[in-house]
């Protein structure tokens, strides 16, 4: 919701303050600007970036103009996943969360909490993690380094859409410029021609360079940050979860590992002790 009231912001601005100087909203539609620009604009992107970046890309974008699944609600669900999961262990014995593990879409547990049962990424991140507790093909002691090299790909997969992203906003005003140089060019062919067209075609040119820096400053640059700051977001999330992890596999209890890792969340979206204790009730009433 942000970014949208973001861009209203950039646009209103930048209309609203030409339109005071006595300019004509006509005067900047020249459909073939926008073509040159974003065709170029999309033609290095697709020639400089990997497929799967494409994707991410595309799915960060619709993230960021939605917000971030990642906030509050999204730990509230996953401690009190956790906290099940690790009180079963706890109870029953690790042989007990092999089924959950294994099949977590049929897991009763994990169906418990729609939010976090219809993130495969993150079920698939806490099956993973732990997984080799359950079957004892690791020490406690190497789960920690385990996590660690997943959250080092994660951020490093999180990293390459905002580079991709910032890369095209530094290529926007060279594509301006490009398309401003092709209108001067056609203007050159009608030299000859009244002052009055010979006007139009300079100021469609010079409206090439508006809408590159435009494109670049106000919306591809902004957006490139903003994706950076939601892998920042998710990889901070996933951070919280792997030390809960790690907390049970050094053998602490349920709540303490849940209350280490509750610790490490930002303070943005860090429960109180007291809310936290609600979560466990909750968790341990359902």
């Amino acid at each position: 919701m942000l970014v949208i009231v973001g861009i209203i912001v950039v646009v209103g601005s930048v209309l609203g303050g030409f339109m005071m100087a006595g300019g004509h909203i006509g005067s900047l539609i020249h459909p073939s600007e926008i073509v040159t620009i974003g065709g170029a604009a999309l033609g290095g992107m697709v020639i400089g970036t990997p497929k799967k970046v494409l994707i991410d890309m595309m799915k960060g974008i619709l993230t960021a103009l939605k917000g971030s699944p990642y906030g509050k609600n999204a730990y509230e669900a996953s401690f009190k996943c956790l906290y099940d999961l690790l009180r079963t262990a706890r109870r029953d014995g690790m042989l007990a969360l092999e089924p959950h593990l294994s099949k977590p879409h049929d897991s009763t547990i994990f169906q418990k909490y729609p939010s976090v049962h219809s993130n495969h990424h993150l079920v698939h991140f806490v099956c993973g993690g732990m997984g080799p507790l359950v079957d004892a093909t690791v020490k406690p002691e190497q789960i920690s380094e385990l996590l660690e090299v997943e959250l080092r790909i994660m951020e490093e997969e999180h990293h390459a859409p905002s580079h991709a992203l910032q890369s095209v906003a530094d290529a926007l005003p060279g594509f301006g410029i490009v398309a401003a140089v092709l209108g001067i060019v056609i203007t050159m062919g009608h030299i000859d021609g009244p002052p009055a067209e010979i006007g139009h075609k300079v100021g469609a040119a010079l409206v090439g360079t508006f809408l590159g820096i435009l494109l670049s400053y106000g919306f591809a640059g902004p957006l490139a940050v903003r994706l950076h700051n939601l892998g920042l977001q998710e990889g901070a999330f996933f951070k919280v979860m792997a030390s809960a992890i790690v907390g049970f596999a050094n053998n602490l209890p349920p709540k303490v590992a849940i209350e280490m890792a509750r610790r490490n969340v930002p303070t943005e979206f860090r429960p109180e002790r007291d809310e936290l204790d609600n979560w466990f009730k909750e968790a341990e009433a359902a």
